[in-house]
């Protein structure tokens, strides 16, 4: 069970972004993750007339490693790590370390 999901608030630890919340917008292979907001790069691009794109200088998200993000717990207001709890129909959920409540409802 991964401990990251798609629409998570996590709050960045490490990096250029360091201190900043986003939200995961996507979940990549070798435990990647983009953020909305957070890493961005400039990216020059070639305009093409077949697809009516204008050149030019965009800024794009990049992604990160998982392990440079921690889920955001909003009562606490601070960062959290994530535990696995296995409930007593065999269904496992995602517990917050700190105070144990559920992530998933």
């Amino acid at each position: 069970m991964n401990r990251l999901k798609k629409g998570d608030q996590v709050y960045i630890i490490s990096g250029k972004d360091k201190g900043k919340l986003g939200t995961i917008s996507e979940i990549m292979k070798d435990d990647k993750i983009l953020v909305d907001g957070i890493n961005l790069a400039k990216k020059h691009v070639k305009p093409n007339p077949n697809k009516n794109e204008t050149g030019g200088i965009v800024e794009k998200e990049m992604p990160i490693h998982s392990s440079n993000a921690m889920i955001y717990n909003v009562k606490t207001k601070k960062p959290d790590r994530v535990g696995i709890l296995k409930l007593k129909n065999d269904k496992k959920v995602r517990i917050f370390k700190s105070t144990g409540e559920q992530i998933d409802l």
